[in-house]
């Protein structure tokens, strides 16, 4: 388990070397769910550890980071887009922005002017989108192939350097025209002035004053060239082309290039041994002589292949020598100037691999050395301490954290608390966050370290802040729901890591919550819970990772009721209809243990997690959806899907057509209506949705789709103005309970200005709904100015994360002449939410009061989320065009 530390006393147990038998009373007939739970065994299990200090950049205003590379990209030259962008990827990441990171990274790869960023840029994103290899296999099947992140003609990227010819500049009219060089027993005959023009040194040797301008023959035994390499070198001299040569000869004559200075050659031989490399080993030999030899085409060719082999590659001792071994000089050659991302690439990958590792450090201590600006260092250094830190190396962690925190990373003192705690000088720590407090604009993660270094009801009070500056941190949420739990207060610790779970799946939340249940003895809603966490992630291990969560699942089934195909279908039906996406997805995961269409169940599952925001996990299930599909035309609407996730609606749309030319389907006719809707602009288009929905209904289906559908066909005619019908399909949803029917009921009222009965319609799912955020949302739009601020306050205490409530409550605080108290309204949901409407939002009041210089940074920052927003290009145009 992530998150969660044993006590001591559990750690010298072991719990039968951590058997959760022994939690779980064996004998079924012995339990008792009204018994009590000892309150030692609940200390053991739920002490809550410490968060992490986060290996990210974090600045502590990163609107004004934002804004700032928005700016140096409207006028930077086009050599330095790439390190902004690589740094707009690296403030994303710090906010957790997944699509906007992903988005900037592919930017660094487009602005990239060297072969060596385009290089290190597409390794990188083809490593972000690892696993996604059955898109590209999808994409084929449909004809459209991309390559963008392929290897790279390296060669062709590098421009030929052009050489000055050596021309004659003594007197030669006594001299042979022809010259012989002996190596060991053999003569290699040349043309004298040929061999000359190859370079100034043999220019000077052949035409000067020198012994060897009067000889014809010239011993060149001992300069480690064979007589095969010189016949090339000299027929080189006379065609300016390296006939086809082994390896070996081609190094010696690079050698020798390099010795007599003969650039032309040189770079032919670059050239050449750079076109040979299509293997790691090809590229590990050839590496070091690339950076000795200062051969840049060569270098390049063998970074590629080696970063084209990411993560494998650096299980690899050889290649990992080459990265850390590489001095200043040698990593010019093999990387140009993208030395910094080069090592950020490969400081990442190995963190994710093992952050404690010695390649972990070396690399990251190589990210420090090729660290130029300021924000560079800032990043380099923080990322250098949290891993000294995690390796117990607080000394160098130490000074690591201090030089992060001396270039202006403001985060970095939450490390260097911790090492001050860890010293036994706690007061320090607690001293330290309370200067970063007073110094800086508050944020959520400075009071959560500093309430590590408290007690009582100062600790509390800081916990509380730190929600309130930052509701997405889970520590204070679960610190508080444990230390209810260990006063027994079961009913409050539920409620509250339940706060936390209601707009964010957490894998340690979930996890403590388990913990809960079991000391409950309520092992059907435990099993709910583990369930959960293994179609999240089914090789998740809890307890500070000593047990399977499969094995724990596996124990608390032993004190559950099995459920029947038919009553897993019942009680979906159920958690479906009362919005329960947690305990939907937790029916899914046991119904996949019987011998049910898999695909259908897979594709069910991808559903709920996309609703519950985990992409990653929904696309896995889509996956196996097409895998475990029991026809073809099923396995087409599966790939469908695949592709209409991933942006590909077109071919999304050529899959469901292929599925409904082999057989008429409820879930082909629902992916072609669905994709059409979504991406056609034509208003015509509408009648063909609506057709579509009806052949889905005609199809064989459950009810659970069948209210989909039906829900979806009441949009569409609601979009065309046919309220009545639209009432008529959202009645017959509701008929076989698609609970979130009535929102769309609620709209139609709303439409035939019956404001009344639409709020009744919203407080129908708000009292059916689990997850009932978004409900109060909708209804909010139904009610008077009071009763809205309510439901809009009710939204904000369910799900922070919504940014209409916010914005709702700042424009009245306007209209009121509030400014101050708007724009602080704003800025209190910025501060954890990077979202463009927000921002725009706040830009347009800063406008309003006249402070110009605000409304441009926000502008700047919002075109950062998104650079094509019309209606922020305009106001940014506004706004620049009243800059002083």
């Amino acid at each position: 388990m992530r998150n969660l530390f044993l006590s001591d006393t559990f750690k010298e147990t072991q719990l039968h070397a951590l058997n959760p038998q022994s939690w779980l009373q064996v004998e079924r007939g012995k339990l008792s769910k009204s018994s009590s739970y000892s309150p030692s065994s609940i200390e053991s299990l739920v002490k809550v550890a410490e968060p992490p200090i986060l290996a990210l950049f974090k600045p502590v205003d990163y609107v004004d980071v934002l804004a700032q590379i928005h700016e140096e990209l409207e006028s930077c030259a086009p050599k330095k887009r790439s390190n902004l962008y690589l740094l707009q990827f690296l403030v994303f990441r710090g906010l957790g922005e997944v699509k906007l990171l992903q988005r900037s990274l592919h930017s660094a790869w487009k602005n990239a002017i060297t072969v060596h960023e385009k290089l290190v840029y597409g390794s990188w994103l083809r490593y972000e989108k690892q696993g996604e290899e059955v898109i590209s296999d999808l994409l084929a099947s449909c004809g459209k192939c991309s390559q963008e992140f392929g290897l790279l003609d390296v060669a062709s990227q590098i421009p030929v350097e052009t050489v000055e010819t050596i021309g004659e500049c003594y007197d030669i009219s006594q001299v042979s025209s022809t010259v012989f060089f002996r190596i060991r027993d053999e003569m290699i005959s040349c043309e004298r002035q040929k061999i000359a023009a190859l370079s100034t040194p043999f220019n000077t040797m052949l035409n000067g004053s020198f012994t060897e301008s009067h000889l014809e023959i010239i011993d060149l035994s001992e300069n480690g060239i064979s007589p095969a390499g010189m016949r090339a070198v000299s027929k080189f001299s006379s065609s300016g082309h390296l006939e086809d040569l082994s390896v070996e000869v081609s190094l010696e004559i690079l050698v020798f290039a390099n010795t007599f200075c003969c650039e032309k050659l040189k770079d032919a031989c670059d050239r050449k041994l750079a076109s040979v490399v299509s293997s790691r080993q090809d590229a590990v030999e050839l590496m070091e002589c690339a950076m000795e030899e200062n051969t840049p085409v060569l270098a390049a060719s063998c970074l590629q292949v080696l970063l084209h082999e990411l993560p494998e590659c650096l299980n690899d001792e050889q290649v990992i020598k080459i990265f850390l071994n590489a001095n200043r000089q040698q990593r010019a050659t093999m990387v140009g100037h993208a030395s910094f991302s080069l090592y950020c690439l490969l400081s990442e990958v190995a963190m994710n691999f093992d952050p404690r590792s010695d390649v972990t450090a070396c690399f990251l201590e190589k990210l420090v050395e090729s660290a130029i600006s300021t924000r560079q260092k800032q990043v380099a250094f923080h990322q250098l301490g949290c891993v000294r830190l995690l390796r117990k190396e607080y000394s160098e962690a130490e000074q690591h954290f201090n030089a992060a925190f001396a270039a202006g990373h403001v985060y970095s003192a939450a490390g260097l608390a911790r090492l001050a705690c860890i010293k036994g000088d706690k007061l320090s720590s607690y001293e330290k966050l309370s200067s970063v407090i007073s110094s800086y604009q508050p944020l959520g993660w400075m009071y959560q370290e500093r309430s590590l270094y408290s007690e009582g009801d100062r600790k509390w009070e800081d916990l509380d802040k730190a929600t309130e500056f930052d509701p997405t941190l889970t520590y204070p949420y679960m610190y508080r729901a444990a230390s209810l739990m260990r006063k027994q207060d079961a009913k409050l610790a539920l409620a509250e890591i339940n706060r936390v779970l209601g707009f964010k799946l957490s894998l340690e939340c979930l996890e403590l919550r388990f913990i809960f249940y079991l000391a409950l003895e309520d092992y059907k809603a435990a099993l709910c819970d583990v369930q959960a966490i293994l179609t999240l992630s089914p090789e998740y291990r809890m307890f500070e990772g000593r047990v399977f969560a499969s094995q724990l699942r596996t124990l608390v089934r032993e004190h559950v009721d099995q459920w029947t195909t038919a009553d897993c279908w019942l009680q979906l039906y159920d958690r479906w209809s009362s919005v329960d996406d947690i305990g939907s997805l937790s029916v899914i995961y046991q119904m996949l243990e019987s011998d049910a269409a898999k695909g259908v169940l897979y594709f069910r599952q991808s559903l709920l997690l996309l609703r519950l925001n985990c992409p990653e996990a929904a696309m896995r299930s889509l996956q196996l959806a097409r895998q475990y599909a029991a026809t073809e035309h099923e396995r087409l609407v599966y790939e469908g899907w695949i592709l209409y996730d991933t942006g590909h609606c077109e071919e999304g749309l050529r899959k469901a057509e292929e599925s409904i030319s082999i057989q008429r389907s409820f879930e082909a006719f629902f992916l072609k209506a669905y994709a059409l809707a979504d991406s056609s602009l034509d208003p015509s288009c509408s009648a063909t949705v609506v057709s579509l929905l009806e052949d889905a209904l005609k199809c064989p289906s459950d009810r659970l789709r069948k209210g989909q559908a039906l829900n979806n066909l009441g949009s569409v005619y609601v979009d065309c103005g046919k309220l009545d019908l639209a009432a008529d399909c959202y009645i017959s949803a509701l008929k076989i309970q698609h609970t979130r029917a009535h929102q769309g009921l609620a709209r139609v009222h709303f439409l035939k200005n019956d404001r009344k009965a639409a709020y009744e319609e919203m407080t129908k799912l708000i009292e059916k709904a689990r997850n009932n955020a978004s409900a109060y949302e909708k209804r909010s739009e139904y009610c008077e100015r009071e009763h809205t601020k309510e439901d809009l306050q009710m939204v904000t205490k369910l799900d922070p994360l919504r940014v209409y409530p916010y914005r709702y409550r700042a424009a009245v605080l306007m209209d009121n002449h509030k400014e101050k108290e708007a724009i602080a309204e704003l800025t209190r949901a910025i501060a954890f939410k990077a979202d463009l409407h927000l921002l725009h939002l706040r830009a347009a009041f800063h406008e309003h009061i006249g402070d110009i210089s605000s409304a441009l940074r926000d502008c700047r920052a919002a075109l950062s989320l998104d650079p094509n927003h019309q209606e922020m290009l305009e106001l940014h145009k506004r706004v620049n065009s009243q800059e002083p």
